[in-house]
């Protein structure tokens, strides 16, 4: 049995009891900002429908047996396309894919990025400047042009898509990621770490990687609304999947030549991406104040 002196285990059993006390002052926190709250409630709505999207449309995706360009009304509530589709069942089987492309594009970019910024920022030298410089070369070029120039380079589909997006916006986990490694490499807990023999891996993994945590989480939700917002750029360009696959992006581009006779064709795809986007932006932007993260990228 370990013997503590009265100072010592007081101040062990005040650590102990201050452990909830700050996860409850945190959670008030996050409760009180309404921009979080309005997020999430926009999110959970749009992934819900994402999950059961196909089963709850009104009509086939890919029907084509209705009235063409029929305005919105009870039948249709979003109106049919130039193929009479119906463009709310299109929207919402399309939903699943701009998720899943905005998800795989931030967990894509998350893992590549923070790797990289990790060890560019613990080891330094050499290897963070080559590493930086990289990260540079991709910051040259604006992201939609670099993922552009990808998929005309490696072909159109959700993969080469999904490569070419996290490609595009990796550099931002990498840079948030290196400046915090750089300040948390010269904490004393990590100085001591590294004084009793602590392995680098270990060092970076066990005592540098999770204080990074914060700003990640926060560039990963602004990440998703990226990688969204990018698909359906390239879907508009004609770059994206192919042309029977309901997404946001194809749909806003076949209505574009009808605006004036049938508005509706590309007014609710682009509602649905600006509502996506700005719900995520809200997330993000709440969990940032939160958890007073600052350097991160705010906007989309």
């Amino acid at each position: 049995m370990i013997n503590m002196s009265p100072d010592v285990a007081t101040d062990v059993s005040a650590a102990v009891d201050s452990a909830p006390s700050t996860r409850r002052r945190f959670w008030r926190r996050l409760r009180s900002e309404r921009k979080v709250l309005i997020g999430l409630v926009i999110v959970a709505i749009l992934a819900f429908i994402a999950i059961f999207g196909p089963l709850l449309a009104p009509y086939d995706p890919e029907a084509d047996d209705y009235e063409l360009f029929a305005a919105p009304s009870l039948d249709h509530l979003f109106g049919t396309d130039s193929f009479g589709r119906d463009i709310l069942s299109r929207m919402m089987a399309g939903t699943r894919i701009s998720f899943t492309v905005g998800i795989s594009v931030a967990v894509l970019s998350m893992v590549v990025g923070v790797t990289l910024g990790l060890i560019a920022g613990y080891f330094g030298g050499w290897l963070d400047s080559l590493i930086m410089r990289f990260m540079d070369l991709l910051w040259a070029f604006p992201e939609i042009i670099l993922a552009v120039g990808m998929v005309a380079v490696f072909g159109a589909g959700i993969r080469n898509i999904i490569i070419a997006i996290a490609v595009a916006y990796l550099d931002d986990f990498a840079r948030v990621v290196r400046a915090e490694v750089l300040r948390l490499r010269e904490e004393e807990y990590a100085l001591a770490a590294k004084a009793i023999g602590a392995s680098h891996r270990r060092i970076m993994l066990m005592h540098i990687l999770p204080n990074t945590l914060a700003p990640v989480i926060v560039q990963a939700t602004f990440a998703v609304g990226l990688g969204i917002l990018a698909e359906s750029g390239l879907t508009f360009l004609g770059l994206g999947v192919s042309p029977s696959t309901p997404t946001w992006g194809l749909t806003l581009n076949e209505g574009r030549d009808f605006i004036r006779q049938a508005w509706w064709i590309s007014v609710f795809p682009g509602l649905a991406i600006m509502v996506t986007v700005l719900g995520l932006n809200l997330l993000g932007d709440g969990l940032r104040d939160t958890l007073d993260v600052r350097g991160v990228k705010e906007t989309v």
